[in-house]
């Protein structure tokens, strides 16, 4: 209990600091910014792997699986590594969500910071009832892997054609029907008071909704990780891990989410292979290096496959326009 005790509470100094000391003025994010703290937070999780073998090599924490400190700190970075990868799509999702509520860039990280709090909360109650199901009812693996499966035959055959629009979602209609909702802006506020009534300002609605969604595509990501490992600790450090670096990597791809897009066939890839390795773990087992190795080698050619179809695309329509022009 110490660790977990000591890991939530460096996790909290963390997000105090944040929000008291790095962001205390609200301000627009800059690219150079979110990419600064877009690499600590990377750098940070690659790091604490090195915590975590120590952590596993001298019996600090709880071993259930009796892993040895080599296979854990794999398993804490494969599970980092799904986490992020599949973080890309809350981002597309957040952006769109933003964008609905018409909610400034400078007061975007606050909305990002609460969301993180009640992110934290969430996942650790998905995760410690997803472990606790694995390991009594051990049929649910299966459960598991058909649901991966399926998501990613879903993501692979439905492409762009279901938008989500968050004033039109059943979120936000439930919400208007819970409390008054003010179309306008009061700075870094999630109430405000009009004529004696308190009123939820756009804000607040971004944040419930933003919320909610986080809670949907945990239904994809926890069963994810799960395929990789069912050691609560690893799971949940992976998760958290990945959600303290959601915010700095939103404002760092914000502005570049179109030259992605082909990363989601590598999401695709990797939540069949989570999946099948659920739904065949009892006939073949993968050393730790495999599933790493893959996880990382698809998101590699999923960034180079996008960057480089972004060019040529880019290409195309500076050609397009010159013929345009000689025409005109």
């Amino acid at each position: 209990m110490i660790v977990w005790i000591s890991f939530l509470a460096a996790v909290l100094l963390f997000l105090a600091l944040d929000l008291g000391v790095f962001n205390k003025t609200p301000h627009i994010v800059s690219s150079k910014e979110a990419g600064k703290w877009t690499a600590i937070w990377v750098t940070l999780s690659f790091l604490f792997s090195g915590v975590i073998y120590w952590l596993y090599g001298n019996n600090y924490i709880s071993n259930p699986d009796g892993l040895k400190p080599i296979a854990a700190s794999m398993k804490f970075i494969t599970g980092y590594l799904i986490e992020l990868s599949l973080s890309i799509d809350n981002i597309f999702v957040i952006a769109i969500i933003f964008a609905a509520f018409k909610i400034p860039q400078k007061y975007q990280h606050r909305v990002l910071f609460w969301g993180i709090l009640g992110a934290i909360i969430f996942r650790g109650a998905m995760i410690y009832f997803g472990v606790l199901l694995i390991n009594k009812f051990s049929w649910t693996t299966y459960l598991f892997g058909a649901f991966l499966v399926y998501t990613a035959m879903r993501m692979l055959f439905t492409g762009e054609d279901e938008k989500f629009e968050p004033k039109k979602s059943f979120i936000y209609k439930s919400l208007k029907k819970l409390m008054p909702i003010s179309n306008h802006m009061d700075k870094e506020h999630f109430f405000v008071k009009r004529r004696h009534i308190t009123a939820a300002t756009p804000l607040f609605v971004a944040l419930v909704v933003i919320e909610v969604m986080d809670v949907v595509f945990a239904l994809d990501s926890v069963p994810a990780i799960l395929a990789i490992t069912n050691d609560p600790f690893l799971v949940f450090s992976s998760n958290i891990f990945a959600i303290l670096g959601l915010r700095s990597m939103y404002f760092f791809l914000a502005n570049m989410l179109e030259k992605f897009a082909h990363l989601e066939y590598s999401l695709i890839a990797i939540l069949t292979f989570v999946g099948l390795k659920m739904l065949l773990h009892d006939f073949i087992e993968m050393p730790e290096w495999v599933s790493l190795a893959f996880i990382a080698v698809s998101l590699l050619v999923g960034i180079i496959v996008s960057i480089k179809m972004g060019k040529e695309e880019e290409e195309e329509e500076e050609e397009e326009e010159e013929v345009a022009e000689e025409n005109s």
